[in-house]
């Protein structure tokens, strides 16, 4: 799901104590959606530096929560959740390995998931001098590969570039 070259420009951007700081902002929508339905697990697929968990933690919300990151190899495996979340990943994912990525996510949003994405670019730069956003497309070219494996119950467009969404996942075919 991840080139080990891209793999090694990602380790270099999370040497960056300012790289990975977006689940903060949705922090609150998050630990929201956790107590208005009293969910008591959530899963923060591509957690990066576990910057939700800390959040949540600060804002009172106690759950059972989970990370993966492939940067972060001793945070385990994707996990099921009550909420999995996927906060400003999508857009970094390489385009071969995107249906990948979505067909993982698919098989572990066994509930709901909360995903966000950003469409256009970002401020960091790969070493290469591509922009750290590899993916920047509209909604329109996101929500028919989101729709494939998902069920979309909400979607918000964000002021600067991007959407978030709530899905319920759907059966592989």
């Amino acid at each position: 799901m991840i080139s080990p070259e891209y793999l090694a420009e990602q380790q270099k951007l999370h040497e960056n104590p300012k790289y990975g700081t977006a689940s903060v902002l949705f922090a609150p929508i998050v630990a929201q959606l956790l107590r208005d339905n009293r969910w008591e697990s959530v899963h923060d697929y591509g957690a990066g530096k576990q910057r939700l968990r800390e959040t949540l933690e600060q804002l009172g919300v106690a759950v059972a929560y989970s990370a993966y990151d492939p940067v972060f190899p001793e945070y385990g495996s994707p996990q099921p959740a009550d909420l999995v979340c996927c906060i400003d990943v999508l857009e970094h994912i390489e385009p071969e390995h995107l249906d990948a990525v979505l067909d993982d996510l698919q098989r572990i949003v066994t509930n709901v998931g909360f995903l966000t994405v950003h469409t256009g670019p970002a401020m960091k730069v790969l070493s290469d001098g591509r922009n750290a956003h590899l993916i920047q497309k509209p909604a329109s070219w996101w929500l028919p590969r989101l729709c494939e494996r998902f069920e979309v119950i909400h979607l918000t467009s964000l002021p600067e570039n991007g959407f978030w969404l709530l899905v319920t996942g759907k059966a592989p075919a």
